[in-house]
């Protein structure tokens, strides 16, 4: 059995499909298979995530067939276990006594296994992110119905961290799978979407399916380098949240705006996005003119000073003074040290770089474009 699981890995770690004989007891160690299911395909999965999970006795036997291994799987626990049982015995009584030529064998095959996980753990994606339907609510909106899928977005950090969230329907994820084909015919060849149905989009089971289907296309899509910096991809996650708080900002819902612009902090923290500081500065502005306007200075003063280092010593841009001029207030309304912001904004409309007094904060964040 050692022999096939160490075979395994390294088609694991090559990104090689599993070869036969991966369904059994061995198998149960792995992640679920990698491959979508089409939605006729029979046998409908019962380990579903968050609230759609479905028990099934005969759904589960289906499923233990199906699934297969997928890269960046746990190391092998049940073989670390067998490697402590193999060196039980203390080192002088090993030499007292050698083990049996099969028992060497077991040991020696236990470490190769070992350190082959450990030279390969660097070639695997870093910062695999993990995506789970939480929810999948029927919204009538007349003329329209359809079904709104709520999913955690969770990555690497503290454990008590709260995941972010995004809600999208089948639609919003129809489209990003068709424009990122059109520009990645290659890589998006080997990733498997759920089809359109005529009827039963509204069942259980539809659901359900898509439900795990969104979940690992996802997670395909975050494991290939070229598509994981796609701005289609980058656009999905974030952008339909920046322009709902920005819409919250502009109408004075400041504590509802609040946490959209938070929570697509929290987004662009884990995803990673290497578009440029636009975005995450635009974000840095929401949340500081959020927590002034909820009088909450501290934490606006401290959304301005990320953003400073964000800009650093770059040519102008359009935010720099804005910023520069909310921390310059805010750290005489707390009595913090503000002549190195008010140098730099000195120098700035000194050389005509900017008007005085600078736009605010909250004039440039409504006339933003989000496109």
């Amino acid at each position: 059995m050692a022999s096939r699981l160490l075979h395994r890995l390294r088609h694991a770690l090559a990104g090689d499909g599993p070869g036969e004989g991966a369904a059994g007891p061995e198998a149960e160690q792995f992640p679920e298979s990698s491959e979508l299911e089409d939605d006729d395909a029979e046998g409908l999965s019962s380990r579903l995530s968050g609230t759609l999970s479905f028990n099934s006795a005969e759904d589960d036997e289906d499923e233990d067939e199906e699934d297969d291994e997928e890269a960046g799987s746990d190391p092998l626990p049940s073989g670390d276990r067998a490697a402590g049982e193999d060196t039980g015995p203390s080192s002088s009584h090993a030499e007292r006594s050698p083990p049996p030529d099969g028992q060497r064998g077991s040991q020696l095959l236990t470490r190769q296994l070992q350190d082959f996980w450990k030279k390969s753990r660097s070639t695997l994606v870093p910062q695999r992110l993990l995506f789970e339907v939480t929810s999948a609510n029927v919204v009538k909106d007349p003329p329209s119905k359809y079904v709104l899928y709520t999913l955690a977005v969770m990555g690497p950090g503290p454990p008590d961290r709260q995941p972010a969230q995004i809600s999208r329907r089948y639609s919003d994820f129809e489209r990003l799978h068709r424009n990122l084909q059109r520009q990645f015919r290659g890589p998006m060849a080997a990733i498997s979407f759920p089809r359109k149905r005529l009827r039963r989009n509204f069942t259980t089971e539809t659901i359900a399916r898509r439900s795990r289907a969104f979940e690992q296309f996802l997670g395909h899509l975050q494991a290939v380098p070229e598509l994981r910096q796609a701005p289609d991809l980058q656009d999905f996650f974030v952008l339909p949240e920046l322009r709902r708080a920005q819409s919250l900002t502009c109408t004075g819902l400041y504590r509802e705006a609040l946490a959209l612009w938070a929570n697509a902090w929290q987004l662009q923290a884990q995803l990673g996005i290497p578009s440029g500081p636009d975005r995450p500065l635009l974000t840095l502005a929401g949340l500081a003119v959020c927590h002034q306007e909820l009088e909450d200075p501290g934490e606006a003063r401290a959304c301005c000073e990320k953003a400073l280092q964000l800009l650093g010593d770059k040519s102008p841009h359009p935010l720099l003074a804005p910023f520069l001029e909310a921390h310059v207030r805010l750290s005489w309304r707390l009595g913090l040290d503000k002549r190195q912001s008010e140098a730099r904004l000195q120098a700035l409309q000194e050389a005509g770089l900017t008007p005085t007094p600078p736009p605010s904060l909250k004039e440039l964040l409504i006339k933003e474009v989000l496109d």
